[in-house]
């Protein structure tokens, strides 16, 4: 039986795969090389450049995946943007992984680089796409003296914390309600061998449990705890609204490539940056968090359907011993990895709605920061109604940045969903745009330096 894996091929798109090669004007520049760190770096400078510089931030790379340096999401982004005169640069960071740590110094660095080469630009924008959709806003938030804006693509923006706090918590329904005593560990793994060994263990009960429709119901029940919605893939067939087995099918795919490799593989080389375990449910209610998800109908029609009761569930979840945090670890991610919602300068957000890597939920998240912060007037968000995680069309990227430049240039914003298709049209008018009016459900268990209360465990 082939299974997808739908999270890791997202990410891998995204992170670790060069882009094909460009034929370059005569006059253009292409530099490549490597930074003190070690990390890669690449820099596009087209002969008529514009004065605007783009620092691009990839996602995630697993790691021993490869990991180039990177300067745009794609080639038909980076062909376009070269051919209008703006200069590309992005770097690899020195290592892979869970790699604030060294990703924000190294973007820095290249941008040093830049200047040293090419002098100072007229305007530097950062940007970049789900893990470095994360990184840019690290460096908008932390560095802002060195850009004028920022665009943030699918991005990590819930943070550290909330982000391992939200993986956490569908593993623990998993566990609790198909393999009871059956003792596999979900945090604090003594290396990755062990991690493995857990999402194997895991795995296996679920799939056994996908076969029976008390297992899917409960699968369900685990995908709303982490907002996996039911169509979050472009090579699924939509399904109607009240379709729920084939959303919950669905969403099945999506949890099984949630444990082969984030919530076990992935949270290991974390802690072992962040010396423990970062996360908690300690006195999280289920009840009320699956109450409050936008999932909760199709969870309580799959209970229905299997004869289940949804409440004694929920009960067990609320009865069983919970995983508490390591306070070093937890410190470590508040340092590195939580955002604080303060930006000097303008940013955009866009987020497909039918994400299942980054659920659209984590733009409330930091919607949520930035208004405690006091800085709601320099964000703007907005929404592709799409499946997938980053599937933007090259126009809805390039409307995006547009969109960021307009309100530079003008002192307001224009990121109505029609000013954004429009100005998607122009760049690619092939591909019909697909921003909406939408605003997202509230992150499930939010975590941000803007509130003080975030910081008990």
């Amino acid at each position: 039986m082939r299974i997808r894996l739908a999270l890791l091929t997202a990410c891998l798109a995204l992170a670790a795969t060069a882009l094909p090669a460009r034929a370059t004007a005569p006059d253009d520049t292409h530099l490549e090389g490597r930074l003190p760190s070690g990390a890669a770096y690449v820099m596009d400078v087209p002969a008529s450049w514009n004065g605007t510089v783009l620092l691009y931030s990839h996602g995630y790379t697993p790691a021993g995946a490869p990991n180039p340096a990177q300067n745009t999401p794609g080639p038909a982004v980076r062909d376009a943007l070269l051919a209008e005169g703006y200069a590309l640069i992005g770097s690899s960071y020195a290592t892979t992984g869970w790699a604030v740590t060294e990703a924000v110094p190294d973007q820095l660095a290249t941008l040093e680089l830049f200047t040293e080469r090419f002098g100072a630009a007229r305007r530097a924008l950062a940007w970049g796409t789900s893990y470095g959709g994360f990184v840019t806003t690290v460096l908008a938030e932390r560095h802002a003296a060195r850009f004028d804006g920022s665009v943030s693509m699918c991005g990590l923006v819930q943070g550290g914390v909330a982000n391992w706090n939200s993986t956490l918590d569908p593993v623990f329904a998993l566990r609790t309600l198909l393999a009871p005593g059956s003792g596999i560990r979900l945090a604090g793994f003594a290396d990755q061998a062990e991690a493995v060994t857990a999402a194997t263990s895991l795995i296996s009960k679920v799939e056994a449990a996908q076969r029976t429709p008390e297992g899917r119901a409960r699968i369900a029940l685990a995908a709303a705890l982490h907002g996996i919605p039911g169509h979050n893939d472009p090579s699924q067939p939509e399904p109607g609204p009240t379709d729920w087995r084939a959303r919950q099918a669905n969403q099945y795919t999506a949890v099984r490539g949630l444990l082969q490799l984030p919530a076990f593989g992935w949270r290991q080389e974390a802690e072992a940056r962040a010396g423990g375990n970062p996360s908690w449910n300690t006195g999280v209610d289920y009840t009320a968090l699956l109450s409050r998800s936008p999932l909760y109908k199709g969870v309580s029609e799959l209970y229905k359907e299997a004869g289940l009761s949804l409440r004694t569930d929920l009960s067990a979840l609320n009865r069983a011993p919970r995983i508490p945090a390591d306070p070093p670890a937890v410190r470590w991610m508040r340092h590195t990895s939580t955002l604080s919602g303060r930006l000097t300068d303008p940013q955009l957000n866009i987020h497909t709605t039918g994400d299942a890597l980054i659920p659209v939920e984590a733009e409330s998240a930091y919607r949520r920061a930035a208004g405690a912060a006091g800085s709601a007037r320099l964000l703007r968000q907005a929404y592709v109604d799409g499946p997938g995680h980053c599937t933007f069309t090259t126009g809805e990227t390039l409307a995006a940045l547009r969109t960021l430049e307009h309100r530079l240039d003008t002192g307001r914003w224009d990121a109505s969903p029609g000013a954004l298709n429009s100005r998607a049209r122009q760049e690619d008018p092939a591909a019909e745009p697909r921003f909406v009016a939408y605003r997202p459900a509230a992150y499930p268990r939010p975590h941000d330096l803007a509130h003080p209360s975030d910081a008990r465990p």
